[in-house]
């Protein structure tokens, strides 16, 4: 199964429908599967008075608080509509992040979406990673500031929705975990849940990415993994790729330069298709978990190998020494794993100085 590749443009379209094109235009020109937006309602999402997340603040400033940012970056559900349609039209599949309720149920039911994201900072809202459940769709669950035990958490929440398909009673912890539990629980996570691992910050520093925690949550919960990538550069999502992330989701913008609280640790169009490249690359070289000689080696096998040679002029019936066989390429004769038989033995023939001795 190929690396699933998400080209997140996030809110990098700083409110313009315009740009917003533009970087469907760039994840297409890149080769990345889908591009990825988040749809949200300002008014639903934060309190008139929340301040921004320190990186926000270092990048864009206190002019204006948390509140004022996203409403300006806030697009309506009819450029959504838009921004899928000419999405699909380029052949790029489209997916967007929802942050509420009714954002949620507009990607379900008006974009019919069958592949919902789950962003880090809702792993704990039960009733709304509930209300993704009850949906039935796949869902991409990134875990950025969480431990194993929300992760499970959350999980058991997911499952309870999957299994009963309905987030309108008033549902326990016991009866989540009950979910979790069960056999039918399982096998509908197992096929419908990708954990995304995430390091939650912007950029986030090499010291703090932690890739093998992938490999953990993959040991603990048994479902397939990805990682979501805010480091600079491209070489941690490819190191990602190469340990097996089956989902690799990385923010790109036009220009990293431009103004807005993520396009600073956001790829470049060049640089995300650089990055596609590379996976591309290790998944080729990643290959199958079989220990065989290939078809290629079969060619170089005897030319590189050593067989045991005659180091001086043989006659038929000499005795074989150290002193007048050795071991030498090419592989074309006898193995050097019988040197130590052969030695003692007689010749049944004639050999010269360098001939394989058979």
């Amino acid at each position: 199964m190929s690396v699933y590749i998400i080209a997140e443009a996030g809110v990098n379209h700083n409110g313009s429908m315009d740009l917003a094109l533009k970087l469907v235009d760039a994840a297409v020109y890149a080769k990345a599967d889908a591009v990825k937006f988040q749809t949200y309602i300002t008014d639903s999402l934060v309190t008139a008075s929340a301040e921004k997340a320190k990186y926000q603040a270092d990048i864009t400033g206190t002019n204006e608080n948390q509140y004022s940012m996203l409403k300006r970056l806030e697009l309506s559900q009819e450029q959504f509509l838009e921004l899928q349609k000419y999405s699909l039209d380029k052949g790029i599949e489209f997916l967007s992040t929802a942050f509420d309720t009714e954002s949620l149920k507009f990607l379900h039911n008006d974009l019919s979406l069958n592949t919902l994201k789950i962003p880090s900072g809702e792993i704990t809202n039960a009733p709304f990673l509930l209300e993704h459940a009850v949906t039935g769709s796949d869902l991409i669950v990134s875990t950025g500031m969480s431990e194993l035990k929300e992760i499970k958490a959350a999980l058991s929440v997911i499952a309870y929705g999957y299994l009963y398909k309905r987030s309108d009673n008033f549902p326990t912890m016991h009866e989540f975990k009950k979910a979790f539990s069960s056999k039918e629980g399982q096998l509908l996570l197992s096929r419908k849940v990708t954990l995304l691992h995430c390091t939650s910050e912007y950029p986030a520093p090499l010291e703090e990415i932690n890739l093998l925690a992938m490999n953990s949550m993959k040991e603990e919960f048994g479902l397939q993994v990805g990682y979501s990538d805010h480091t600079k550069g491209i070489s941690v999502p490819i190191a990602a790729a190469a340990l097996g992330a089956r989902i690799i989701e990385k923010h790109f913008t036009l220009d990293s330069s431009m103004e807005g609280p993520d396009h600073s640790a956001s790829l470049e169009p060049e640089e995300l298709k650089l990055m596609i490249k590379n996976i591309r690359s290790a998944e080729i070289a990643l290959g199958s978990n079989q220990k065989k000689v290939t078809e290629s080696e079969f060619e170089n096998r005897n030319a590189a190998r050593k067989s045991i040679v005659a180091l001086e002029n043989i006659k038929k019936g000499d005795v074989y020494t150290e002193s007048n066989i050795g071991i030498k390429r090419p592989g074309t004769g006898l193995s050097p794993f019988s040197y130590w038989e052969t030695l003692g033995t007689r010749a049944q023939k004639a050999f010269k100085i360098g001939e394989a001795i058979e």
